[in-house]
């Protein structure tokens, strides 16, 4: 594909060209996927001194917690809209929109007062974000394909992974300042803006006779799959500190050493997934959900914190391969008209997935199970999945645009 040699401010491709993504859009599209990972993990470490300081407000004990939380449900619900809008209006215009709304809603708990009014921007920023992990997801899918698009999807569960461990500990670092400190960070979501409008386009748009509908029998496949997968991706991230705790690791030091170790070997599995890539997920995904069920049996089963860890790392592995998998199968089944569409649908389903993981857990301890009985319990239905998915999923093979 020969270069183009457009300027790279060109805000659309014109007719009858064709522009060649490379190194510098990738790593805005990476950065800015980490943009919504910030959201959910970057006040974790100051929700305590949050629950200190709004102590006299009614309810706080629940609504604390949801200034974390809330985020990922409104993007699982706000997603697949934001997707119709990325395939309606185009996909550089709405990422722009969404970063700089980032920033501003972001950072609103620096000066709002009430517990009410931030958990309202809270509500507001999981609009932004859906907005931005559609567009970045999207925009993937538009500029690369084949091994490259796949390669870079891994890439950037990666880089998401990874972003996680270090927003967790600048959070930390920053808190011992106050409770407000690390909403700063979310301004850097602003220093993305004017390189991804000068080195971002809007791929060019094939002009269909008719409106384009979504392929609905072929996504809801990935789509379901990928919300069982959320619950199974995060149920370790929410609760192995739980899980050490209670088996007598009381130092938040080695707690985030352990957590730190589950994340490299997710990141490890996310970079290795284009190696695999080739496979058909109805061989991939089945394997990724075993690797899994086997972790989280290990977890449930183990009978020291070293076994534990075993059992984490293990189940990162698998998941950190999982998630590319299921994003490749769902948007290799998308021309480029139904391509925001479909991701947001996914994007939705892979929030919700992440936002009812506790609720699961703590339905499956309220029948009498305790916290590593959950876990097991969630084991065997991830074995369960990896039993039947080959005699259901229909993986039929898709080459669908090259991005342009």
């Amino acid at each position: 594909m020969p270069e183009q040699t457009l300027p790279p401010s060109e805000a659309q491709e014109r007719p009858g060209t064709r522009r060649q993504a490379g190194l510098a859009q990738l790593i805005l599209l990476l950065a800015a996927s980490c943009m919504p990972i910030l959201g959910s993990v970057l006040i974790a470490p100051v929700l305590p001194q949050m629950a200190r300081e709004f102590a006299s407000v009614q309810n706080a004990g629940v609504l604390v917690p949801v200034v974390l939380t809330v985020p990922a449900l409104v993007i699982g619900l706000t997603a697949p809209f934001a997707g119709a809008l990325v395939d309606r209006v185009d996909r550089k215009r709405v990422l722009l929109v969404a970063m700089v709304g980032y920033s501003v809603v972001g950072t609103a708990p620096l000066y709002l007062d009430t517990l009410q009014a931030i958990v309202a921007s809270r509500v507001l920023l999981g609009l932004f974000e859906a907005a931005i992990m559609t567009c970045c997801t999207t925009l993937i899918g538009d500029y690369w394909s084949g091994t490259r698009r796949a390669r870079y999807l891994g890439m950037q569960v990666l880089t998401t992974t990874f972003a996680a461990t270090v927003f967790l500990l600048a959070g930390g670092l920053l808190g011992a300042w106050g409770w407000r400190t690390p909403f700063w960070l979310y301004l850097a979501a602003l220093a993305l803006v004017l390189p991804m409008a000068a080195l971002l386009w809007q791929p060019r748009r094939s002009e269909p006779e008719g409106p384009v509908g979504l392929p609905w029998r072929q996504l809801a496949g990935p789509c379901t799959v990928t919300l069982f997968g959320g619950v199974v991706f995060y149920a370790l991230i929410v609760h192995l500190s739980y899980v050490l705790d209670g088996a007598g690791v009381t130092s938040t030091g080695t707690v985030g050493v352990i957590s730190a170790v589950m994340s490299l070997a997710t990141a490890v599995g996310a970079g290795l997934f284009g190696r695999v890539s080739a496979v058909t997920p109805r061989v991939l995904v089945p394997v990724e959900f075993g690797l899994s069920a086997l972790g989280l049996g290990i977890v449930f089963a183990a009978p020291s914190v070293p076994v534990i860890v075993v059992g984490a790392v293990v189940t990162g592995f698998g998941t950190g391969l999982l998630l590319p998998t299921l994003v490749l199968w769902a948007v290799n089944r998308l021309s480029f008209e139904q391509r925001g569409r479909g991701t947001g649908l996914w994007t939705g389903a892979l929030f919700v997935g992440q936002f009812t993981c506790p609720l699961i857990v703590a339905g499956i301890a309220a029948s009498g199970a305790d916290l590593r009985g959950s876990l097991g319990v969630l084991g065997a239905a991830s074995a369960v999945m990896a039993l039947l998915l080959p005699l259901t999923m229909r993986t039929r093979p898709r080459s669908v645009g090259d991005g342009h």
